[in-house]
């Protein structure tokens, strides 16, 4: 047999083994190492695969540790899991409840615009989505909402941190764009290509989360309108009103202070994302002491925590490291970028593919996982095609937003499933999300048929 056709067959037949073992629960990881392994052992029996090209794994792990970029996501991580214990979140929802809760719907609105609030200034999906859970849904439902509205609308505000900057996804595909579009340029000649940083992800990625923001508030009022009984009133007591403009005040200013000094300071170019992360976490241990929070055995627990988050998302992208070297190097790039070519459609053919196959993985695997293996197998291909850079990773990242809410491992169902009360059945969580996940897929519509509202900003900031 061909050696280059036998290459291409076990590159192909490797990336659906690695998602057959990961559907039967092995580690992500290690079974993208594993696998990997064991397939380049069978490429080197066969002779379409030459083992001397692990040496450069070493490079490569080194590279990532001294990345000056990465160092941006265990300070950010950090800064949420602090502000996490500083209970900002706990005093947004209460006061918010109170300040909607006079409207139909209030309380799902309240919701939504919290969950904008700690996406922008804290971006950990699991601690808001379980924080929301435990305060607005038992509030919810002595309202008298749907429980699968409340469900719904919980979780899907809760992974607005996904998207909104500051989020760890976008500082992983900003770097890794960064890198692959420079290859593409050069391999184009053009050899002084116009860079993409972190900062333009995060400028791209603010307009496209804030229309979520209204797509979300748009159905909680939709609801309300010709579906009351969803989402009744709950009047606020006239003694709870009194001091009600104070507690708005104090709620936050706060959040709005953090998120000025952050994502204000990276997109005015004051400071790189990893020097905003470092201000981020120092003001957030300052709102932990000023709220009288900030003890050794809470930054103890916020530096475990931050250690550990961080651990498992490099481990990953270690992982898959040793999977992009034998795909590619046993001709897995070249299968793709032949499939992808032969589309028909021209740019759009390539694209509507990819997202389709990123949509349909978010169902059996995480946002890490899915970004540390399609983007370096598809980016290179649709960037060579023309596509615009900050463009495609602001669509990856909503597209991959949906990934938290499709069952059956969708991780905001599950953090969710893990703190509502009993009568709260998993089919009405899975249920309640069904809208929710309809209305990103329409933001991606209007994504990929206006994608100025992706790079509109980044240009007028950065031209």
């Amino acid at each position: 047999m061909d050696p280059v056709l036998l290459g291409e067959i076990l590159a192909g037949t490797m990336f659906f083994g690695i998602i057959g073992f990961l559907m039967l629960g092995f580690p992500v990881a290690f079974t993208l190492a594993g696998v990997s392994l064991m397939f380049g052992a069978v490429g080197m029996w066969f002779g379409v695969f030459d083992p001397s090209n692990f040496g450069s794994l070493a490079n490569r792990y080194i590279g990532f540790m001294t990345n000056e970029v990465l160092v941006a996501v265990p300070l950010f991580i950090f800064m949420g899991v602090m502000l996490e214990r500083s209970k900002i979140a706990e005093q947004l929802l209460l006061t918010m409840g109170k300040l909607f809760g006079n409207m139909r719907g209030g309380l799902g609105i309240s919701v939504v615009l919290v969950g904008a609030m700690l996406a922008a200034s804290t971006g950990v999906v699991g601690a808001t989505v379980v924080t929301m859970g435990l305060i607005s849904l038992p509030a919810m439902l002595r309202a008298g909402y749907d429980p699968r509205l409340a469900s719904g609308v919980i979780c899907a505000s809760g992974t607005l941190g996904q998207i909104i900057p500051p989020s760890t996804v976008l500082i992983f595909m900003g770097d890794m764009l960064s890198g692959i579009n420079a290859q593409v340029q050069m391999a184009k000649g053009n050899f002084a290509p116009s860079p993409v940083s972190v900062g333009d992800l995060f400028a791209g990625a603010l307009l496209p989360g804030l229309l979520l923001v209204g797509l979300y508030l748009g159905w909680m009022i939709f609801k309300a309108i010709f579906d009351p009984e969803s989402c009744p009133a709950t009047p606020v007591p006239a003694e709870e009103k009194k001091n009600l403009a104070r507690e708005v005040v104090v709620a936050l200013i706060p959040p709005l202070a953090l998120i000025i000094a952050v994502l204000g300071s990276i997109l005015g170019g004051i400071a790189t994302p990893t020097e905003a992360a470092s201000v981020g976490a120092v003001g957030a241990m300052i709102l932990a002491a000023l709220r009288w929070r900030l003890s050794l055995r809470v930054l103890r627990e916020a530096v475990i925590a931050t250690a550990t988050i961080t651990s498992m998302v490099f481990i990953i992208l270690f992982g898959a490291s040793v999977f992009s070297i034998v795909f590619r190097l046993m001709g897995g790039d070249n299968l793709v970028h032949e499939f992808l070519s032969n589309l028909p459609g021209g740019v759009i053919g390539p694209v509507i593919v990819v997202m389709a196959i990123m949509f349909l993985l978010g169902f059996i695997l995480d946002t890490f996982e899915i970004i540390f293996i399609v983007i370096p197998i598809t980016a290179p291909i649709l960037l060579n095609l023309g596509v615009d850079p900050v463009w495609l990773g602001v669509m990856v990242g909503v597209n991959l937003q949906t990934s938290f809410l499709t069952p059956p491992f969708g991780f905001a169902l599950f953090y969710l499933r893990g703190v509502a009360p009993r009568t709260v059945t998993t089919g009405m969580i899975y249920k309640g999300v069904i809208p929710f996940v309809g209305l990103q897929i329409l933001a991606l519509a209007l994504l990929f048929i206006f994608p100025g509202i992706a790079t509109w900003l980044p240009r007028f900031l950065y031209s």
